[in-house]
């Protein structure tokens, strides 16, 4: 069982580490084709990938905030994650057929 951090951002790397989130792979982008039932993949992810993920049997954690307007776009820091109340929130998404 593996688990992934998906993110190309340092300031959520940094801030996944104070949080004490144990990782065994941090990739900018997720090969779906590697995640196995049994994985946690956590990140900000396209909504089809999500749910290709957790239909794979794998859990899913979005990293979710509430970034205000003038922030969008910008590289944000742990610090300003944290002020923004970021937070894993655990979602099962499937697609309907």
């Amino acid at each position: 069982m593996t688990t992934w951090f998906v993110t190309r951002h340092p300031g959520a790397i940094e801030w996944a580490a104070r949080q004490g989130l144990t990782v065994d792979r941090q990739v900018a982008h997720l090969d779906i084709d590697a995640v196995q039932a049994g994985d946690t993949v956590i990140g900000i992810l396209p909504i089809h990938l999500a749910a290709e993920a957790c239909a794979r049997g794998a859990r899913f954690f979005n990293l979710s905030l509430d970034v205000p307007p003038q922030a969008r776009g910008q590289e944000l820091d742990a610090d300003t994650l944290e002020r923004l109340g970021a937070r894993l929130e655990e979602y099962i998404v499937t697609r309907k057929e």
